[in-house]
């Protein structure tokens, strides 16, 4: 049986390659108000993902577009649960009226990486996924706490960057460093390749560390990102695997 490696993607951000990343991935995640997107847009990536017929998920973030959603936020829990939930339903309610189903939720930016690691904010995230009564799969890092209190309640699935170089304690590198990002397509590929066949990331040390990795993010801002999906389209075929796009 064929091997297939799952592909997702942040899109809905205002970048220009949308429609020409939506075919090379297996699911996307669409900027639903609080670092990026609006109505219009929103509109516009959930019919783009009907049509290539990829999967579509809600990606939330503190409410802070002009940091575009990398700088924590301090906001009580209720304000930030609110926000959560609000920017969920808009984008749900887009893929409703689109005939469309929401298939899973991943957190964004400085959101995502603070739920990693810190308790409360893992809570109150699974508190406001919880008000939408649905049980969406959920993109979420490794080991992290937010995994810890969304499991038995969602599906999980464990995400690693395939575009982003990793610290020791597996948190990614800042994008405030210049080896922040990977973005020759070789180089991503290998790293790719190491986390789907070995199950282990390489770290900015060149460690290897054990890791679970169900689903490969690419970002679309990215440089290149287009060309890197489909070398990584190439690569992965001419070793026996395919991208999952349904």
């Amino acid at each position: 049986m064929k091997k297939k490696i799952h592909i997702n993607c942040d899109l809905g951000e205002g970048g220009e390659h949308d429609a020409d990343l939506m075919p090379l991935i297996s699911a996307c995640n669409i900027a639903c108000g609080g670092h990026a997107g609006n109505l219009d847009t929103m509109h516009r990536t959930v019919q783009l993902a009907m049509e290539n017929k990829i999967e579509i998920g809600a990606h939330p973030s503190y409410p802070d577009k002009t940091n575009f959603g990398r700088k924590s936020m301090k906001m009580s829990d209720e304000d930030l649960k609110l926000s959560i939930e609000a920017q969920v339903l808009t984008l749900k309610q887009i893929i409703e009226a689109e005939g469309g189903k929401l298939s899973h939720i991943k957190l964004h930016g400085a959101l995502y990486n603070d739920a990693a690691k810190d308790e409360n904010i893992a809570r109150t995230v699974i508190d406001a996924l919880d008000l939408l009564e649905e049980n969406y799969r959920l993109f979420v890092p490794f080991n992290s706490k937010i995994s810890e209190y969304a499991m038995g309640k969602y599906e999980l699935f464990c995400e690693v960057f395939g575009d982003r170089n990793y610290e020791h304690d597996l948190s990614l590198v800042s994008r405030s460093k210049p080896n922040a990002v990977i973005d020759q397509k070789e180089q991503v590929f290998e790293h790719v390749f190491s986390m789907f066949r070995d199950k282990k990331i390489t770290t900015i040390s060149g460690e290897k560390i054990n890791c679970k990795a169900d689903t490969f993010c690419i970002h679309s801002d990215t440089n290149s990102a287009v060309e890197i999906l489909e070398y990584l389209h190439k690569k992965f075929a001419e070793e026996g695997i395919s991208i999952i796009n349904s």
